[in-house]
């Protein structure tokens, strides 16, 4: 049955149904002034087997929250001189725990915002199904029940350093690292996207002489092929087309630092004889230029491709890729050091909590569940996972149910498709709510496109 802001009618014989044998929490608060809306939740619930008290208006809503500790509290935004928002903040400063439930016929991008920020558990657009209404219930129940049953997950002595595991590859690549770093050796850096092989290289760099020094990374990948020589060696004023000034390059500007070339593999042929003669001689010839220059930088590369079959292939130059594979770092996927898991989950819910100013905790049951994922985006994807769910954590708690609803966001599938479901929703509200409105920032955390991002709150109607 329909529950609309302008009119209702009660469960007829035919919609009620058994009464629940067992409920766990004993009284709700339901607050809306229109009496055949009120009349109808109330008497539905009721059937359910909830004790409801019901109020019109909000002067007798916060008489009621002043004397009574509500578990669950359902209320219409717009009501009087004063909004279900009042009746929101007043709840939770009552019991901090409570879920209160917010209905209205006409919401806002900025009322939405504003139940967010001050905790609403779940948001519904009028009209809707009096299952819907039940559903979202049962959804506050449960999370009240198990937020007082479920252990958190802890972890002792958490790591300072983002390059966090303790398994045996980890082990033998910070061995690798400790040699390394202190020399001037070339360093090539192979593993998936999302491994961590920029913070393998801030490592190197970082427990070198050169530390204090500049660390410059580029990404060979996202330089158009005729823009790559003055990135790297500089150009001169009128070396080419729009060239109106001299331009210093990355290796210059790096000079007695260190330069990261991600994604080597993407440099093209005709540019890979360039950089194996800066590797070998050490020197820099600007666009334009028609004399060399010196300078002092350590080049790590990095990359996700297989080098050695390039070779083979013809695809990359044999000499490069001996000058660059002095010293050699693989990088493990996260699914094969699934034990690294709980120390880079806290160590990541610990950073966003404090960014966001939140104090989500991960339970038991939802560290097994990102123990048991096979994590194809590696360590960023978690990263960013975890910056999701400090986010979007109902009632503060990171529990099994909360881990599968973001897995299940990343996955892919049709992402324009006409039916969004409930928590995705809410998920979108919620990020939007904590960056601030940020969209682009929304839209990373969330793991989707920008333009995805605005077809989804346009048809959100926000």
């Amino acid at each position: 049955m329909l529950i609309s802001g302008g009119w209702s009618c009660a469960p007829t014989r035919n919609e009620k149904r058994e009464t629940r044998n067992e409920t766990f929490v004993q009284r709700l608060l339901v607050v809306e002034d229109d009496n055949s809306v009120r009349s109808t939740i109330t008497t539905f619930l009721e059937l359910e087997g909830y004790a409801v008290d019901a109020v019109s208006s909000t002067r007798e809503a916060l008489e009621r929250l002043r004397d009574d500790a509500y578990p669950i509290v359902i209320t219409d935004i717009y009501l009087d001189e004063r909004t279900g928002l009042d009746v929101l903040a007043t709840a939770r400063q009552k019991n901090p725990k409570c879920a209160v439930i917010l209905m209205t016929a006409r919401g806002t991008i900025e009322t939405v915002m504003k139940a967010t920020q001050g905790g609403a558990f779940d948001y519904i657009a009028k009209p809707f199904e009096l299952d819907r209404m039940l559903d979202t219930v049962k959804r506050a129940e449960a999370s009240i029940t198990e937020h007082e049953e479920e252990k958190e997950s802890e972890v002792d002595d958490l790591p300072q350093s983002e390059m966090i595991g303790s398994s045996a590859k980890m082990i033998e690549i910070y061995k690798t690292i400790s040699l390394v770093a202190p020399t001037n050796a070339t360093v090539l850096i192979e593993g998936e996207t999302g491994t961590g092989k920029e913070m393998i290289a801030r490592m190197v760099h970082n427990n070198s002489s050169r530390a204090n020094q500049p660390f410059v990374p580029v990404d060979c990948g996202s330089i158009a092929p005729s823009l790559i020589e003055s990135e790297l060696f500089g150009a001169l004023k009128g070396a080419y087309t729009g060239a109106d000034r001299d331009r210093m390059g990355v290796f210059e500007a790096a000079n007695n630092g260190t330069v990261f070339l991600d994604e080597i593999g993407d440099l093209e042929l005709g540019f890979q004889l360039n950089l194996l003669r800066f590797l070998q001689e050490k020197e820099i010839r600007p666009l334009g230029s028609a004399r060399g220059k010196k300078v002092d930088v350590r080049v790590i590369a990095a990359t996700n491709r297989d080098l050695q079959k390039m070779v083979e292939a013809g695809k990359f130059r044999e000499d490069l890729w001996y000058r660059l594979n002095v010293v050699r770092i693989l990088l493990p996927p996260l699914v094969e050091r699934r034990g690294d898991v709980p120390l880079l989950a806290h160590y990541f819910l610990n950073r966003y909590n404090e960014r966001y100013k939140q104090q989500a905790k991960l339970t038991e049951s939802g560290l097994k569940v990102l123990e048991n994922y096979s994590w194809p985006g590696n360590v960023r994807q978690l990263q960013h996972m975890l910056e999701r769910l400090s986010i979007l954590a109902p009632q503060g708690k990171i529990d099994e149910a909360a881990v599968r609803d973001a897995i299940e966001l990343t996955e892919p599938r049709d992402l324009a498709s006409d039916t969004l479901a409930d928590t995705e929703k809410d998920q979108i509200r919620r990020v939007l709510t904590a960056t601030g409105g940020n969209k682009s920032r929304a839209a990373k955390i969330l793991g989707i496109e920008r333009k995805t991002l605005y077809r989804k709150l346009e048809k959100m109607g926000l």
